[in-house]
């Protein structure tokens, strides 16, 4: 059986492992958790209960400090059970999408919660169990500008991949005057230079492999930035915010902020794509725009735009 099968049918825990960061966080879990309740769109399913299994994992922070034994300081498993039955006793609800989604969004809430995973089967519905299973992070905190008139504004960016042929492309100008025309803050992002796209060195520990895939990508950044004198090539998190606050579009060299962060997406670190869409929820972005036929990850809180491919 591959990996992704098994992952798929595993508990949540195994998946939470599985795609954890090099600076893994703790977890917390809550598995096989039995409910009665009314829940479906269809009409046998009205007017009774059925059995509903939960099995919820969350990804916490590690505390600031000694937790001297205090339950205080930790996310409590009663956050869990709790985020179920407030949920179910909020309305009839017919998907278990929903359901799932607004347990995640109340488990997120809690100050040191990161991520959650909640898997939901119906057990009556047939000879097995029918269910759905999610993934959320953290919603990111927007940047904020004050400005001159004494106003506060949240800075919500349009983050936007650029591929090799977009970068080549003779309009490339007139392109980013449109990008421009959204009157949101515009950070450039890109992938490896052509024809290196997913390349690896054969023996070299992963770590070195990182190094190189993520300098590739910067070395490609520089090269946009070469194409139009508007773009800045920016590296930390205080230079992108900068840039943010000043309307300047910035294109992302991404090793720094990678790097630095204890859930940054190491093992994508070669897949451009991948990274802008990080950096997208980082950010708290309004959209993260990629050109048609680009695979991204499912399950982002970050809405996702197309644009015509370049040929």
């Amino acid at each position: 059986m591959s990996t992704d099968i098994r992952l798929a049918f595993a508990h949540p825990e195994a998946r939470a492992e599985a795609t954890a960061s090099t600076d893994p966080r703790d977890r917390i879990a809550l598995r096989d958790y039995l409910v009665e309740a009314e829940i479906g769109a269809f009409q046998t399913e009205r007017g009774q209960t059925q059995r509903l299994l939960f099995n919820v994992v969350v990804e916490v922070a590690p505390p600031a400090g000694p937790l001297e034994d205090d339950v205080d300081r930790i996310l409590s498993y009663d956050r869990i059970t709790e985020s179920i039955a407030d949920e179910l006793a909020a309305e009839r609800l017919n998907l278990l999408e929903t359901l799932a989604e607004r347990i995640a969004e109340r488990i997120l809430a809690a100050p040191r919660a990161m991520r959650a995973f909640v898997r939901v089967e119906k057990l009556d519905r047939g000879p097995g169990a029918l269910g759905v299973e999610i993934v959320r992070s953290r919603a990111a905190v927007p940047l904020r500008r004050s400005d001159d008139d004494g106003s506060d504004q949240a800075l919500h960016p349009l983050v936007v991949y650029l591929d090799n042929a977009a970068i080549a492309a003779p309009d490339l100008p007139q392109r980013l005057d449109a990008l421009e025309a959204h009157k949101a803050p515009l950070v450039l992002c890109v992938g490896p230079p052509a024809g290196r796209e997913g390349a690896r060195q054969e023996h070299l520990p992963a770590a070195v492999q990182r190094r190189i895939d993520l300098l590739s990508i910067e070395e490609n950044a520089w090269r946009l930035a070469a194409r139009d004198p508007r773009c800045l090539v920016v590296a930390s998190r205080t230079e992108i915010d900068w840039a943010m606050r000043q309307g300047q579009p910035i294109v992302w060299a991404p090793s720094k902020l990678v790097l630095d962060s204890p859930d940054g997406p190491l093992a994508r670190a070669g897949d451009g794509p991948a990274l802008a869409l990080w950096l997208a929820e980082v950010l708290a972005a309004r959209a993260v725009m990629v050109p048609e036929g680009t695979r991204l990850s499912a399950g982002s809180r970050v809405s996702i735009e197309t644009f015509p491919a370049t040929n």
